[in-house]
């Protein structure tokens, strides 16, 4: 009798837009329940999480031993999210930070009293270290590690320091670290500090410092150089993967009428983003799409002499444009930071993109949960051929 198959679960980047994870969670949860599983079973032997999708995979894992009660944690902080618990929305934490920052984008070359300590990013997001100490219980994910209830935990993160992205995993099987270029893996306890690194969004939210091999790095948003975000889980021991994305995989072109305006500021942020965050996914399930249909023509002869092994794969991603859903939505921004986002066109239409990440409110990710249960339940027969229920 061959080894039990394991699962993996990948959760991708995407600030706000990770709301969407938690309501594919649930419906995929709800559809398991309903064939017969029990609520509190953990589907998921290998959990992979990158930027917000890190924060997600890490809550879940901390409840290997009851997953249904993990879920209904991040179902309430996400149903009841507003911005100030990620970062400060303050008239005056705003000032401290975004005015700053980009006062010295405009003429820094004046103030010379900040060359000393220059700002850091656009926006202060130390209220997020009081929301990840609530949220999670690390002590509890050593012990599922060591009962067995979970097999790996994996997050990512970008070195400024180094160039390099690194995968920080954890478990209690034998896996050795792995080396590809420009991506290598650390395995070690992981920590709040590597959720803040995974999740710092360039520019956006500050840097973070971790120690590897001896000295200090200072990490951003695990989804740059991200080059294979399948691969973790891959390397961890999964045969299968369920794989979350935070934005449509393949994005029609928009119908434009009107005479082309020149971008604003957050219309060019939001599609950088746009590449950070969503375009090596997409590359990475059609090369894994690629590589499966390679094997399933190799002889058994031929597949021997290969390293490469089929991995059955589903991918659940919205259904809808998440920044048309967040222009509907950034009048529930706090006004301070509102008008900042005005400043640079985040607030219309077309730079909506960039406030689709930052709009940590209860309006938005409510929606976003909604329509995660939606696209979800329209794969149910994929779901449960997934689970081989």
């Amino acid at each position: 009798m061959g080894e039990k198959k394991k699962t993996g679960l990948i959760l991708t980047g995407g600030g706000a837009r990770a709301a969407y994870q938690v309501g594919v969670l649930q419906a995929v949860s709800a559809i398991l329940c309903e064939a017969g599983w029990r609520p509190d079973r953990n589907p998921y032997d290998i959990i992979c999480g990158t930027s917000a999708g890190a924060i997600n995979a890490t809550a879940l894992a901390c409840h290997a031993d009851n997953f249904g009660e993990g879920l209904q944690m991040l179902l309430r902080v996400w149903e009841n999210f507003t911005v100030e618990q990620v970062y400060r929305a303050d008239s005056l934490g705003v000032m401290r930070s975004s005015a700053k920052w980009l006062s010295l984008l405009s003429f820094g070359w004046l103030l010379r009293q900040w060359h000393a300590n220059p700002p850091n990013a656009l926006l202060d997001n130390t209220p997020l270290v009081t929301l990840l100490n609530r949220m999670l219980n690390l002590p509890r994910l050593d012990a599922a590690l060591l009962d067995g209830s979970l097999h790996a935990l994996a997050v990512t993160a970008s070195s400024y320091t180094a160039g390099q992205h690194i995968t920080f995993y954890q478990t209690e099987a034998e896996i050795e670290p792995w080396v590809r270029m420009q991506r290598v893996a650390m395995r070690g306890q992981i920590g709040i500090e590597h959720l803040l690194a995974s999740s710092a969004i360039p520019l956006i939210f500050p840097a973070t410092p971790i120690y590897c091999n001896g000295r200090r790095e200072y990490f951003g948003d695990g989804s740059m150089r991200q080059l294979a975000p399948i691969s973790p889980a891959i390397h961890l021991g999964a045969n299968k993967v369920l794989v979350i994305g935070a934005g449509r995989l393949t994005e029609p072109a928009r119908d434009i009428t009107e005479p082309a305006q020149y971008p604003s500021l957050a219309q060019i942020a939001g599609h950088a983003m746009s590449s950070i965050f969503l375009d090596s996914l997409a590359v990475d399930i059609e090369r894994m799409n690629r590589v499966n249909l390679t094997l399933s023509v190799l002889t058994e002869e031929q597949k021997a002499k290969t390293l490469l092994r089929p991995i059955e794969m589903l991918t659940i991603a919205p259904s809808e444009r998440l920044d048309e859903i967040a222009s509907r939505h950034v009048g529930s921004l706090p006004r301070p930071i509102r008008m900042m986002l005005a400043g640079i066109g985040a607030t219309e239409v077309r730079g909506s993109a960039l406030a689709s990440y930052l709009l940590f409110e209860a309006s938005y990710t409510g929606e976003l949960i909604r329509l995660g249960q939606k696209d979800a339940l329209t794969h149910r027969a994929d779901v449960l051929a997934f689970f081989e229920t």
